[in-house]
């Protein structure tokens, strides 16, 4: 029988059935009435249009003494260092992910409050996640961030997946990341169910964050939209290196004096040094200098990075 429907929905329907469902391509075959060696041929189409794409995860390889010296040298709980090999920088990204997400496993108790910021590290551990039923675990949003450019790595969009993934309850903050003025700021932070969101995330055990920075071409402020490049140089000029919750700190750990951090919404860094067990994901020679900065200020006690920051954020720790 020929197939009368749209190119594309054909090789989707192959794909779905050879590569999720596991029929073979005789049996694929037989269930659309499509010859066998047509499959094949639309299994190979379907790769060249990309609607699959086929990848091999990597076994992820860690550095030991880049832990110890990390250990050694910063007031860290734990410390997971990729080492990057050939891999390329998404590939990188998505291996801290795996590291993040195997730890946050092994750390979630039944009943934690979680609170999660935004941004792709944060993205690539909510992905690598395996789906595991903890109704007891509250997922707390802990920066507003309506109207991100990419809402994937929003992070509204990351509490409603990772509250899926984990078949838990999730708490939006339902407020734009960073408003027009102090006035607003403040207008915001009385209403009710912000007021009460963030007081859930004050409460949290356990926090994933990612380390921003003020490097243009890295920083996840400026490409989601949120931060102009003035804004983004301000913030430079006044002495930042990177941001946590967008809440922006020096090289030294010091909160600086930025009237930007006066026009964000969410948990601010003193909050979020009372939660007992923060973890950081950054990776690139790019935010050494900003997870230099968070670890000094003790934003994080533990660091999930790649050895390249890695290697950098200790050589630049011993020459300042």
């Amino acid at each position: 029988m020929r197939w009368k429907g749209d190119r594309n929905a054909l090789l989707t329907q192959v794909a779905i059935l050879y590569y999720e469902e596991g029929l073979t391509q005789r049996e694929v075959a037989r269930r659309l009435s499509i010859s066998r060696s047509n499959i094949s041929r639309l299994l190979t189409e379907a790769r060249n249009e990309g609607i699959v794409e086929i990848k091999v995860k990597r076994p992820i390889k860690v550095s030991s003494d880049l832990r110890k010296a990390l250990l050694e040298r910063f007031a860290l709980h734990e410390a997971m260092v990729l080492i990057t090999g050939h891999r390329d920088f998404q590939e990188s990204l998505e291996g801290l992910g795996r590291l993040a997400a195997e730890y946050l496993e092994n750390t979630l108790k039944d009943d934690s409050i979680l609170g999660i910021s935004w941004g792709t590290a944060v993205y690539e551990t909510v992905k690598a996640l395996r789906p595991v039923a903890r109704p007891g675990v509250q997922v707390v949003q802990m920066i507003g961030g309506m109207g991100s450019i990419n809402p994937k790595i929003d992070g509204t969009e990351l509490a409603l997946r990772l509250g899926g993934v984990l078949s838990a309850r999730y708490r939006y903050l339902r407020a734009p990341l960073v408003v027009e003025n102090g006035e607003v700021h403040k207008a915001l932070l009385q209403e009710r169910e912000v007021r009460e969101a963030l007081g859930i995330a004050r409460r949290a055990d356990i926090a994933l964050v990612g380390i921003g920075s003020v490097v243009p071409a890295v920083s996840s402020l400026l490409r989601a939209g949120y931060l102009t490049m003035a804004e983004v140089r301000m913030a430079a000029e006044g002495g930042a290196v990177g941001d946590i919750c967008a809440q922006h700190f020096d090289v030294h750990g010091h909160i600086c004096q930025l009237e930007l951090n006066e026009r964000v919404i969410g948990i601010t860094l003193p909050e979020l040094m009372k939660v007992p067990c923060v973890i950081g994901v950054a990776g690139g020679v790019d935010k050494a200098p900003a997870i230099l900065g968070a670890l000094r200020g003790g934003y994080v006690n533990v660091l999930v990075a790649d050895d390249v920051a890695a290697q950098e954020v200790l050589r630049l720790h011993e020459s300042a």
